[in-house]
């Protein structure tokens, strides 16, 4: 199981702290004497670290290349088809799709399509629950945008949730991007937003499970009007 980067620290610092909390119970709670009360909290810190670690894992997995197909960011649930009026760049109606990642997914986010990034920015905000319909206007959230060959513009959101306080995006206004690519990366459960135009075929149910880079979730008109 390969590990992104951008769980080094926080594996490190969780198992530096893991060490220090079993040292503390060892010595100033058991005291010697209660060897049953020290195994399981090893076992149980021990449990703890292989969480943190499991949850950056990188999986491997095929790069699919169809410029028709607009493919899920991440793994998760789909939790929203609808069209909406995008009034951030766009300013437009797009069909948008939501997929929450739960806690046990990989956190990993992959570029839908592939393009030129035409805008990219990072909004501060709060930290509702990541499937309120609020959380894609108002918690901490980047946008990107990105300009294919066809002419389609597709954005997508990366959003916190209650527990994720992280968002990590490699994207960069001007840059060239392949389709499932890796886009970023977001800590401890969120939610990711893509907003295909609205004359797309939408190809996912609300509660279809996805996987990131692999599952097709829309099928875009063969040309811009």
């Amino acid at each position: 199981m390969r590990i992104n980067k951008e769980g080094y620290r926080i594996i490190c610092f969780s198992g530096v702290f893991c060490l220090l909390l079993w040292w503390l119970i060892y010595h100033l709670l058991v005291n010697h004497a209660n060897i049953s009360v020290m195994w399981l909290s090893a076992v149980l810190l021990l449990l703890f670290w292989f969480f943190i670690v499991a949850f950056f894992r990188e999986p491997r997995r095929v790069r699919i290349h169809d410029a028709d197909l607009v493919f899920a960011p991440c793994d998760g649930r789909v939790v929203v088809t609808e069209v909406v009026s995008e009034d951030e760049y766009l300013r437009t109606e797009m069909l948008q799709i939501s997929i929450f990642m739960s806690i046990t997914n990989v956190h990993m986010n992959w570029v839908p399509v592939g393009g030129d990034v035409e805008y990219f920015k990072y909004h501060p905000g709060r930290f509702l629950v990541a499937w309120h319909p609020k959380s894609s206007t108002e918690n901490e959230r980047t946008t990107t945008v990105v300009r294919m060959d066809s002419g389609h513009r597709v954005l997508f959101r990366q959003i916190a949730g209650l527990i994720a306080r992280r968002i990590v995006s490699y994207m960069k206004p001007g840059e060239h991007v392949e389709q499932n690519s890796v886009a970023g990366f977001i800590k401890f459960g969120s939610r990711v937003d893509v907003l295909v135009p609205k004359d797309s075929e939408l190809l996912v149910e609300i509660g279809d499970p996805v996987v990131g880079s692999q599952t097709p979730i829309a099928r875009l008109k063969s040309h811009v009007e």
